[in-house]
């Protein structure tokens, strides 16, 4: 009789670093219900899941992502020419200025801002072209109860005018222009609080990230930028952050309320493609 073997286990393993965890021996293209469900409650205990080796083309990718929830499809972010939903996150050899490269949380200017996205890695430099992501958890948990208890009353407004409208910094500082548009529907203004109830988890996390966020609510932004500030400097301290290195074939997944991310620039001439998909997410509650 031909010899049979046992699977190898679904797992999930920290990371290792100040955010995130590997799930092993998944695959995405099919996954069953139990590890969707799985997926989910790691998602909001760890903040971002990474995968390696997975075979994920559009299809199967928007496939994975209604496992989790409603699609958003980006306003601003140029879309794969076959499918709406992929949004094409592209540096190619010409380019200087890449996407994503510096410390934010996406989408935190919408009043629903989204829970997150699924980020494939289609085509990867030599070297370099690495994400680093922070745990706002952990930022939370490392203030004392002093500013707990400040932080804790306070909202702040977030905007996507200052990044993507038509004065912005994505359009008048940059060479993303070919990448990025819609500069005139970059009206959104939200307000949030600054400490929110993870609607997974539970948990406490810092809602504030130097992308997005103008001032606190009634504040002025020079009374508010020391403490903001401090704010992210805590969430990037060195033991709240993990530094993922991409291959063709590796996907994270993170979650917007409790992460922040921060893709490298350090490949010059080098071209990096990859495929997002993001979802739809709630409005926030403390």
């Amino acid at each position: 009789m031909p010899q049979s073997f046992d699977a190898p286990a679904f797992s999930i393993v920290p990371s290792g670093g100040g955010v995130g965890a590997f799930i092993r021996n998944v695959d995405l293209s099919n996954p069953t219900e139990d590890q969707v469900e799985a997926m989910r409650a790691a998602l909001g205990h760890h903040g971002v899941l990474f995968f390696r080796d997975q075979q994920l083309d559009p299809e199967a990718q928007i496939a994975l992502a209604r496992c989790f929830g409603t699609i958003n499809i980006n306003r601003f972010f140029k879309a794969s020419d076959s499918h709406s939903e992929v949004a094409v996150v592209l540096k190619d050899k010409q380019h200087k200025d890449n996407i994503g490269g510096s410390w934010h949380t996406d989408q935190s200017y919408d009043a629903a801002p989204s829970l997150g996205s699924i980020l494939v890695a289609v085509e990867t430099p030599e070297q370099g072209g690495d994400t680093l992501f922070a745990n706002c958890f952990a930022a939370y948990d490392s203030l004392s109860d002093g500013l707990k208890r400040l932080v804790d009353g306070l909202s702040a407004v977030h905007s996507s005018r200052h990044v993507f409208g038509r004065s912005g910094y994505n359009t008048t500082q940059t060479d993303k222009g070919d990448r990025i548009g819609n500069v005139d529907v970059a009206v959104q203004d939200s307000v949030h609080p600054v400490v929110i109830r993870h609607p997974i988890s539970g948990r406490k996390s810092l809602y504030v990230n130097p992308g997005f966020t103008l001032h606190f609510d009634g504040w002025t932004a020079a009374e508010s930028k020391p403490l903001l500030d401090y704010l992210y400097s805590q969430v990037t301290r060195p033991e709240h952050t993990y530094r993922f290195q991409w291959a063709p074939g590796s996907v994270a997944f993170w979650d917007n309320r409790a992460t922040w991310h921060y893709a490298l620039n350090d490949y010059p001439g080098q071209r990096r493609l990859m495929h997002r998909v993001t979802l739809e997410g709630e409005p926030l509650a403390a």
